[in-house]
């Protein structure tokens, strides 16, 4: 029988990480840990920075939110993997699956331009001390803020609209563990290159030039801190950003790793296995990284327990 046009689908099939049954239970354990490690760490940082005014700055006021951003990215994906494998079912809605490329995109686009925005805050941090609070003040702050949801919501709107008039087949099985943006579209039997010249565009403005962004400031914080004299000063001033960087090549390294790898092998299950390092280790890792690296949010965790410590 020949595939059959249509213009509305009512699921796709998601063909997730194995197929091998006797794989399933090892899987739902490991992705249920890995999901409960980021939405718990996360959180703890969130409510850290909250609860301890010593960090009501700038930065951590954008590391709250990139703390959230993060929770948000894996629970588009993960909890709907895990109820496929638990439920022995690999069917998502077509509506469920629109929704899950439109909030997977919001929050991950969201970590791109928080991270472009904290790597700004640390370039004038170190390069412009003295005028550090008269830059980054909460009005700029929260415009910085509110512009990064606003093109996370558009480009995301954007690209899941392109996939509305699109008409699929009944070759509807994906073979990852959540609605990916490209494999879905290439799953159409209509045209897709304005899709793909879309993506295209969008990838290059959005990811491309916020990453060009992180590099110029950094090769400017670099600069300021070989130029300062003292051994102590330029460990102080490589202090404050050191998370931050170690975040940031997590993240594009990552990233960059899945999508030159995507592009050199043609197994989508391959491209599947290696994407759960940007969508699900990377925001686990986040929170190490910040309470183990972060001489403040360390101190301000250990006050945090103590505290619930003496309320029980």
């Amino acid at each position: 029988m020949e595939p059959r046009n249509q213009t509305r689908v009512s699921e796709f099939i998601l063909l997730g990480l194995s197929e091998e049954a006797e794989v399933q239970p090892l899987l739902f354990g490991i992705f249920l840990s890995m999901y409960l490690v980021t939405f718990i760490g996360n959180l703890l940082i969130i409510l850290t920075i909250i609860t301890d005014s010593h960090l009501h700055t700038p930065m951590y006021f954008f590391l709250s939110n990139l703390s959230f951003a993060d929770i948000c990215f894996t629970s588009t994906t993960i909890p709907k993997m895990l109820v496929n494998i638990q439920m022995q079912s690999k069917v998502i809605s077509y509506e469920g699956c629109l929704s899950q490329i439109y909030f997977f995109m919001v929050f991950g686009r969201l970590d791109n331009f928080l991270l472009t925005v904290m790597a700004y805050d640390r370039f004038v941090a170190i390069c412009h001390p003295l005028h550090y609070m008269v830059i980054m003040n909460p009005k700029i702050c929260g415009l910085l803020l509110l512009e990064s949801y606003l093109l996370s919501i558009l480009d995301s709107l954007l690209h899941d609209l392109m996939i509305w008039r699109l008409s699929f087949c009944t070759e509807l099985e994906i073979p990852h563990f959540f609605c990916e943006l490209n494999q879905v579209v290439h799953l159409a039997c209509s045209d897709t290159f304005l899709n793909d010249l879309v993506m295209y565009i969008a990838n290059g403005f959005l990811v491309i030039i916020p990453l060009i962004a992180i590099i110029l400031s950094y090769s400017k914080i670099v600069s300021s801190i070989l130029r300062i004299s003292s051994a102590g000063g330029k460990y102080k001033a490589f202090s404050t950003c050191g998370s931050h960087l170690s975040v940031v090549l997590l993240f594009y390294g990552t990233f960059l790793g899945v999508y030159l790898s995507s592009s050199a092998t043609q197994n989508p299950r391959k491209t599947a296995i290696a994407s759960v390092m940007y969508t699900v280790v990377t925001p686990m890792l986040n929170p190490f990284i910040y309470s183990l690296r972060n001489k403040d949010i360390k101190q301000a965790l250990k006050k945090f327990f103590s505290c619930k410590t003496l309320s029980t």
